[in-house]
């Protein structure tokens, strides 16, 4: 299995019951593909670097997961099947990316602790 990141963009016409709904449609996919979520970050609306669609925002949303290659295909398909989603994008992490990973989930989890 490898360790991979994938982030999205969801368009920002959505409620927020609506953009949870997307990200747990994708969520429900990867783990019935038999991947493990290990992260999961909902990054909000955040300003595009350039418009998509005529849209100048989208709700940003990180997943990190250990799959199987093949699960990234049917993954994929279904991110370019959701009018929802406006741009995708996953890769495969080396061992020095998943480190880094690792690393900003406890620094990440220490500030939570410490609020």
């Amino acid at each position: 299995m490898n360790h991979y990141e994938t982030v999205f963009i969801l368009t920002p016409v959505l409620s927020d019951v609506q953009m949870k709904e997307a990200v747990e449609k994708f969520k429900a996919i990867l783990v019935a593909e038999g991947a493990e979520i290990v992260n999961e970050e909902n990054w909000g609306l955040r300003k595009l670097a350039y418009p998509i669609q005529k849209k100048s925002t989208g709700f940003y949303q990180l997943l990190e997961f250990n799959a199987d290659p093949s699960v990234i295909a049917k993954l994929e398909i279904n991110f370019r099947r959701d009018e929802r989603v406006i741009r995708f994008l996953t890769f495969r992490m080396d061992k020095y990316a998943a480190e880094y990973a690792a690393k900003r989930r406890s620094v990440k989890s220490k500030e939570v602790k410490e609020n």
